[in-house]
């Protein structure tokens, strides 16, 4: 029987009052290969690579029509849409910026932010829920409420584990600075983006999502600012 646990939302995630939500409690991911294996099992009239050949044509599909501002729905899956975002770390975008403004300043300054697909948003099938619900019943898996973790270092504590996280193996990822500094995700993700937005501090981003990482500000990092 699935489980669930309750979990308090961190401050920095609601209005200051102490709030309360079940968060699912998962054991395993299942990779494609095993998702594979279970639809032919469900299946049954269906080969693993007839199976593989529709996945990859559904993601082909979806990677060259959702760009062009097309959604994409699976009746009784749901629908799939882009959801996009400003990139504010890359140099071109500095350059860009210091350009136009060395070009006329007595034009309207107007910032040139570099758009990118930030995620993929999903709206699930409402038949979809109604099944899942009618099947599933959950119970909670812990008696005790899961509080978000508040670090007890300092602002330079953490600057200091986390440049010696970079200097170690080169790079820091948000799972290695919550460790470091005994902190939620969601908190240390907060924490970093304060962080590395402070020059002073010697830490900036690379990549976006789940490639993200920080590492140490560089001459040319401070150069494009």
């Amino acid at each position: 029987m699935p489980n669930y646990v309750l979990q308090e939302m961190s401050e920095e995630m609601g209005d200051g009052k102490k709030k309360v939500y079940p968060r699912m409690q998962t054991y395993s991911l299942h990779d494609f290969d095993t998702v594979v294996r279970h639809m032919r099992d469900y299946g049954g009239s269906f080969s693993e690579g007839t199976i593989r050949g529709v996945m990859d044509a559904l993601v082909t599909t979806m990677k060259s029509w959702m760009p062009l501002g097309h959604n994409i729905k699976i009746d009784g899956l749901g629908v799939f849409s882009l959801a996009l975002g400003f990139d504010t770390s890359t140099p071109s975008e500095a350059a860009a910026m210091k350009q136009k403004d060395s070009d006329d300043d007595s034009k309207p300054r107007n910032k040139y932010r570099h758009v990118y697909i930030k995620g993929i948003n999903f709206k699930p099938d409402p038949k979809l829920l109604e099944q899942m619900n009618r099947e599933a019943t959950f119970e909670r898996a812990e008696r005790d409420i899961v509080v978000p973790c508040k670090t007890s270092d300092s602002r330079d504590e953490r600057i200091s584990k986390a440049l010696d996280v970079i200097d170690r193996q080169g790079y820091m990822t948000l799972a290695d600075y919550a460790s470091a500094t005994s902190q939620s995700r969601s908190m240390a993700s907060k924490d970093l983006r304060q962080l590395a937005n402070d020059p002073t501090t010697g830490i900036t981003t690379r990549g976006s999502h789940s490639h993200k990482v920080w590492i140490r500000r560089t001459d040319d990092d401070k150069t494009a600012e």
